[in-house]
């Protein structure tokens, strides 16, 4: 049981009324594996790609500008994309000045949400690491109030809430599949469950941190790469989710760029519910093969985000 953390079902719980006001409840729909040529299984699927900016990120950036003090000169984000979509979101609904640093493998529908929503945008250094550090380095210099995408106690708890939400929707639910990138969204959602239901983690193959931490104990540098190197490649995960995880997480699954690219195809084919490839990820798991779910399992698959240009579908 992790007692290193603050990340708790009650403060979830005290959270999720706060930011109510500024995050829409999303929709669950059922749909049936038979719908995309598998074998007949009913899926829940959790469309928080259909929330505010985009992503789950508003829930996180929301809590972190309610919860802390916000100075004159603002916040500041370092993104692959949705974070700083959903910081910049969430500073111009509460009236603040936002900053987002991202770095150059951020898709162009990415950046023009961020700067759709008034922030200022500064792009460079070829992945996460780069722009966090350019971002820290920002925050020192003006005193912006730094949000960090994962390894922050309000981002968590504020991920959290989907937990909370999901567990109200679904309350006989066995299990979840949940994409990870720094760890934010799955960490959060496994506080708010406790091990009351097995959750399961997925990873592309070019981005296994959270696989390479279990596998260490710790929280070690992984490969950022991959198709969804933009939202799900922080380099490693954070050090206050980790203790959480490794209590309440059952494992990590790792899918490839194919499987990815494919659950975003089925998705839109089959239901046409459009996805990036993090969002997609969690049923790329499914889709694929590579969690195969026991004879009577409740599943329920996370879709995470959808900040993706429709064009392409």
């Amino acid at each position: 049981m992790p007692d290193a953390t603050n990340i708790t079902r009650e403060r979830i719980a005290a959270v999720e009324m706060r930011i109510r006001p500024f995050v829409r409840r999303t929709p669950v729909l059922r749909v049936d594996m038979a719908d995309f040529d598998r074998p007949a299984l009913g899926v829940d699927l959790k469309l928080e790609c259909l929330q505010h900016s985009g992503s789950f990120k508003a829930r996180g950036a929301f809590t972190n500008l309610l919860e802390r003090a916000v100075p004159k000169a603002g916040v500041v984000a370092a993104s692959g994309g949705n974070h700083g979509a959903a910081v910049a979101y969430a500073a111009m609904r509460l009236g603040h000045k936002a900053t987002i640093f991202v770095p150059e493998v951020s898709p162009p529908a990415k950046l023009d949400r961020i700067r759709g929503y008034g922030a200022e945008l500064i792009v460079g250094g070829a992945r996460y690491a780069e722009a966090l550090a350019a971002g820290e380095s920002f925050a020192e210099k003006t005193g912006a109030l730094q949000i960090h995408a994962f390894n922050q106690e309000e981002t968590l708890v504020g991920q959290g809430t989907l937990g909370l939400e999901i567990e109200a929707e679904l309350p006989e639910l066995d299990t979840l599949l949940v994409a990870v990138g720094g760890g934010g969204l799955i960490g959060g959602i496994a506080a708010w469950f406790a091990g009351r239901i097995r959750i399961i983690a997925v990873e592309p193959e070019g981005a296994p941190t959270l696989y390479r931490a279990f596998e260490a104990g710790r929280p070690v540098d992984a490969p950022a790469e991959g198709i969804a190197a933009d939202s799900l490649a922080p380099k490693r995960v954070g050090e206050k989710m980790f203790p959480i995880a490794e209590a309440f997480v059952e494992r990590s699954i790792l899918v490839s760029d194919d499987d990815i690219i494919a659950a975003q195809a089925a998705l839109w084919d089959r239901v046409r519910i459009i996805s990036e490839p993090g969002g997609a990820a969690a049923f790329a798991a499914l889709l694929s093969g590579r969690y195969v779910p026991s004879e009577g399992e409740r599943i329920a698959v996370l879709v995470c985000g959808a900040n993706t240009n429709p064009a392409k579908f």
